[in-house]
């Protein structure tokens, strides 16, 4: 009896591990095999877009977000290969994760909308850090471009975080883009002042400011004959780094020359005629 109850129980274990053990043994390798060999095979791939990214120069938050998703995204593929080979049934798997994702994707509309946003400015990059542009409602100096928001800083030190979706969906100004920019100035004097004077004291006073440019060459015109002015368009090129310094500083130094050379500069005013009637 101990002999069959010994021979019974050899027999099962060695059925046992032959449809149980064997095969799941196997399953098991050849799925760690697969994750091992796909995480570095995953690794292999990040290296490569790594070092293309770094030639084309993006911005380096860019590349560390994209770097993730796409990791993220390759190591997906690799799990579920490694559960396909364990027998676990991915079909649903993939479909509770593509369910998740709309749920998901469907309540962060305006975080997604703004991520995209976020990703088209640093890919093509209409403005960089410290530059000073007007976008979203506001104008500032760039502080910093993040993946779903932008941080300005005002000419009045105040910090404005603006959604990214803000500002790609409306018009950017960019001051800073350019090395040059061009200060335009309106300048007005009486009809009853010397004309050609005036205007020989404005070239005066921009050849006599080393901060504007002569190439191209200042523009003073005569733009407008107003209801009680004669005004001039004053149109000097500085550096861009020059442009509020030397807007400032010509206004108030056409304030103080015209006062010299005896040029009048007109205000509104308005004239009140009485009539006195029969009787009065």
């Amino acid at each position: 009896m101990e002999e069959q109850l010994s021979l019974f129980s050899a027999s099962d274990v060695e059925r046992y591990i032959n449809d149980y053990v064997i095969p799941w043994g196997i399953n098991i390798a050849m799925a760690i095999a697969i994750y091992v060999i796909g995480k570095i095979v995953v690794g292999l791939l990040l290296s490569v877009f790594r070092r293309v990214m770094a030639k084309s120069k993006y911005d380096d938050m860019l590349v560390d977000f994209l770097e993730a998703i796409i990791s993220a995204i390759l190591m997906l593929f690799v799990i579920v290969a490694s559960l396909d080979q364990l027998g676990v049934d991915t079909t649903s798997l993939v479909a509770i994760l593509g369910a998740a994702g709309l749920a998901i994707g469907l309540s962060l509309q305006d975080s997604l909308k703004n991520f995209a946003a976020g990703v088209m400015l640093l890919v093509f990059k209409p403005f960089k850090s410290g530059d000073f542009v007007e976008a979203g409602g506001t104008a500032g100096s760039i502080k910093k471009i993040g993946i779903f928001t932008t941080t300005m800083t005002t000419p009045d030190n105040k910090e404005i975080i603006v959604p990214n979706g803000n500002i790609y969906s409306g018009n950017i100004t960019n001051y800073s883009a350019k090395a040059t920019r061009r200060v335009d100035m309106v300048v007005g004097i009486g009809y009853d002042a010397d004309l050609l004077k005036a205007k020989t004291v404005l070239l005066e006073m921009i050849a006599a400011d080393e901060r504007i440019l002569t190439e191209p060459a200042p523009q003073v015109a005569v733009s407008e004959l107003a209801d009680s002015s004669v005004n001039f368009v004053v149109r000097p090129w500085v550096n861009a780094a020059d442009f509020w310094g030397v807007k400032f500083d010509f206004t108030e130094a056409v304030k103080l020359r015209f006062d010299q050379e005896g040029i009048s500069i007109p205000f509104p005013q308005m004239d009140v005629h009485l009539h006195k009637t029969d009787g009065e």
